[in-house]
């Protein structure tokens, strides 16, 4: 009775789906899991932390544009859950850049290695570029009494919005400083030129220099509609700012000057009893000749898709 049920349990273990070597069965290696995150940063700014996370320790070597990153080509997880490996990533340009990783296990004999889903990020750029010494700030409203069917819930004056729908009526407020002229303004008397070039329309855009309720800024219209001569083609408006100073007569040249140095009203001086003096710096006008072209400064938009200037068709019912 004893022989038979020893040949019993010898044979059930050879019908279980594995082999029995020394005793123990042999089992297929565990893939584990690798997510990418991260990778956030602006081109030229502080490094991307790019952030892999598996479920199992491990050794991380990641890559981005298909080269590997120096520095981490084998990055050490936490020991612990959630087992974390951090590469810091200096982006060689901006844009979108796919991230990659390979998961070399701890424990060869029950996990294989496996790469992570490609990761995609995009490394910022400035949105607004300065183009020196001039620079701009610009953006869109729409215009007090725009038609349309929007318009009763939409046609409140100065709204700022990217969003507009044909019929309405497009207004570009924009304000510059000239570093040239330490900063000032530029209004109606140092500017030569100011203009909007928008794609698909013929002739620029002028802006014209005045007072809205109280503050002045320069503005440009763009009409939209169905009827001949309006703009009307749907999707993102693609257009630039450009402001020309005016050619300079003089220029200010900062230089310094010595002064006697006076704290509460009262002459310092040495140890000796001499008057101390220091260097204080100052502006200077020089008159230049022939005169200096005036600076030039423009502004082109490259917000995401979803917040770019766009025209909208009228909506169905």
């Amino acid at each position: 009775m004893k022989r038979f049920i020893s040949s019993a349990v010898i044979g059930a273990l050879a019908l279980v789906g594995g082999a029995v070597v020394g005793g123990t069965p042999a089992y297929a290696a565990t893939t584990p899991t690798l997510v990418l995150s991260g990778g956030s940063t602006v081109f030229g700014l502080d490094p991307a932390i790019i952030v892999a996370t598996a479920s199992t320790a491990g050794a991380v070597k990641f890559s981005a544009a298909g080269a590997v990153i120096t520095g981490c080509e084998a990055v050490a997880t936490t020991t612990v859950t959630p087992f974390v490996a951090k590469c810091s990533w200096v982006p060689a340009k901006s844009g979108a850049t796919v991230l990659g990783a390979t998961l070399t296990p701890t424990d060869a004999a029950n996990f294989t290695s496996v790469d992570a889903a490609a990761f995609t990020v995009k490394v910022g750029v400035p949105v607004q570029g300065v183009i020196s010494p001039i620079h701009l700030y610009v953006d869109t409203v729409l215009a007090s009494g725009s038609s349309g069917p929007l318009a009763p819930r939409f046609g409140v004056s100065c709204a700022i919005t990217s969003q507009f729908i044909v019929g309405q009526t497009i207004v570009f407020r924009v304000y510059g400083n000239d570093a040239d002229l330490a900063g000032a303004v530029l209004d109606s008397s140092n500017t030569s030129k100011a203009y909007i070039e928008v794609a698909g329309v013929k002739d620029p855009l002028p802006l014209t220099y005045g007072n809205h309720s109280g503050v002045a800024f320069w503005t440009g219209v763009l009409k939209t509609g169905t009827t001949a001569g309006l703009y009307n083609t749907l999707g993102v408006i693609s257009f630039k700012v450009t402001m020309i100073a005016k050619e300079l007569n003089t220029v200010q040249v900062l230089t310094t000057k010595l002064s006697r140095k006076m704290v509460n009203g009262v002459q310092v001086r040495d140890a000796s009893g001499k008057p101390v003096f220091e260097r204080v710096p100052s502006f200077r006008t020089i008159p230049v000749n022939p005169p200096l072209a005036g600076a030039v400064g423009t502004w082109s938009s490259n917000f995401t898709p979803n917040s770019q200037l766009t025209l909208y068709a009228v909506p169905t019912a």
